[in-house]
């Protein structure tokens, strides 16, 4: 009796631990099947998602997530069909929850979307070389009523300017204090808006004055670097492949896109400038531009620059090419760099 007693419980034993180990592997008994899909995607492609089931279990139905949204479930294992048209670029993190046996597990995955577009090399042409202050470490370049605003960077070295271009002569000028590192600056509603760095921080001056109006905290912890506007939003780079969409009375989020071309993500988008409805950008360390998709992110053309370096006067504080503006009288180019000696107004050529 005694024997009976003790087999039935390392019975009822076994199957305690049993369960107990399947419980706690349960997230291990399935794995998105990856063998017929591939890393990378593009906007107009689609995939099929099921699950390799090793151990055949029985499988109730899945319920499928992409960065967290739900997108669809299925019967059983069924294949269930992705379109990635109208989804952001950028890495698509895949769950799969699975029911099964009264029981439930997730599973993940993780593919990268990008653009579907290959970019056009642009060529251009010189139209005038103009005097740069050598000491402006140019981080922001804009035209406005016909005055070429500039923002300048480095610690205790900082600055909002109006300047004669064809000069280079500064005529106003103002400098925050000595804590800030000055970034990109753009000028919407007679209003200059200029970032920081890394302190988190923005200001607001009036485009006449230069009083300051306010000082606003950017809506997340990141760095400031490119700003721009499409005359209602502002446009705002922070050194990753991001560009915010911003409200402008508000400073919050309205949207974002990820910048990238058919094979990668374009990190350290720097200086911006909103051209003809598209973003030009400097991709720091480049001495290139990009011009850039708004709605999507995708790279449409690149601006090979690199030549310009070679007409610039060479010394130690020499640093990269920074800073676009649009002039829309002349439908040129304004561009020039960290530091550098010269201002080059340049024409787009297809």
């Amino acid at each position: 009796m005694k024997t009976h007693k003790l087999l039935a419980f390392i019975s009822l034993a076994a199957a305690l631990h049993s369960c107990g180990d399947d419980d706690k592997d349960k997230n291990n008994l399935f794995r998105i099947d990856t063998s017929a899909m591939k890393q990378q995607y593009q906007p107009q492609e689609s995939f099929s998602l099921s699950l390799v089931n090793e151990k055949n279990k029985t499988i109730d139905s899945v319920i499928y997530y992409i960065n967290d949204a739900r997108v669809g479930a299925v019967k059983g294992n069924e294949k269930f069909n992705v379109s990635l048209e109208g989804r952001k670029f950028g890495y698509q993190n895949l769950k799969a929850l699975v029911f099964y046996n009264g029981n439930n597990a997730e599973t993940t995955g993780r593919i990268e979307l990008t653009s579907g577009i290959e970019p056009k090399l642009l060529q251009y042409e010189i139209v005038n070389t103009y005097p740069h202050d050598m000491s402006a470490y140019t981080q922001g370049l804009e035209f406005y009523r016909d005055t070429l605003f500039e923002g300048t960077g480095q610690y205790k070295q900082s600055s909002l300017r109006k300047v004669n271009y064809k000069t280079g002569e500064v005529y106003k000028e103002i400098k925050p204090e000595e804590k800030y590192f000055g970034e990109g600056i753009t000028v919407l509603n007679n209003k200059v808006y200029q970032l920081t760095w890394r302190e988190n921080t923005g200001f607001i001056y009036n485009a006449d004055t230069f009083e300051k109006i306010k000082e606003f905290t950017y809506f997340k912890k990141i760095e400031g670097w490119g700003l721009t506007n499409d005359g209602k939003y502002l446009y705002q780079s922070d050194g990753t492949e991001k560009i915010w969409k911003l409200d402008p009375e508000t400073m919050t989020e309205a949207d974002y896109v990820n910048v990238y071309t058919k094979t990668s993500k374009i990190k350290a988008v720097n200086e911006l400038e909103w051209i003809d409805g598209k973003i030009y950008g400097n991709v720091y360390q480049k001495d290139a531009i990009a011009v850039i998709n708004p709605a999507t992110g995708a790279v449409e053309a690149i601006i090979d620059l690199s030549d310009l370096k070679t007409k610039v006067t060479k010394h130690p504080k020499m640093d990269v090419l920074n800073g676009i503006a649009y002039n829309p009288k002349t439908k040129t180019i304004f561009v020039t760099g960290k530091n550098w000696d010269k201002m080059f107004e340049i024409r787009i050529k297809e």
